[in-house]
C-alpha cells in the first residue's frame, strides 16, 4: 500500500485543531465521519491498521475511534 501522504497531512491538521478543543479525538473522529468521503476514511483506516506511520497521536486516536465504530 502506498503511503497516503495527503490524507495523513489532512488528518494531522484536523487533529491539531481538535487538540485544543474539549472534544479531542472524539471531535476529530466526528469530523472525519461527517466531512470525509467514505473512500478517504477507508484508506486512512487501512493505513492505521497497517501501523499508521506518520499520524499524530490524536489523529491516530481519532482513526482508532472510527475503527472501533465500524460494523
Amino acid at each position: 500500500m502506498t503511503r497516503p501522504d495527503r490524507l495523513i497531512a489532512m488528518a494531522n491538521q484536523i487533529a491539531r485543531f481538535f487538540d485544543s478543543q474539549r472534544e479531542g479525538a472524539a471531535g476529530a473522529a466526528n469530523h472525519l465521519t461527517r466531512y470525509w468521503d467514505p473512500a478517504m476514511r477507508a484508506e486512512i483506516i487501512a493505513w492505521r491498521r497497517g501501523g499508521g506511520d506518520g499520524l499524530a497521536p490524536l489523529a491516530a486516536q481519532a482513526v482508532d475511534t472510527l475503527i472501533d465504530a465500524a460494523p
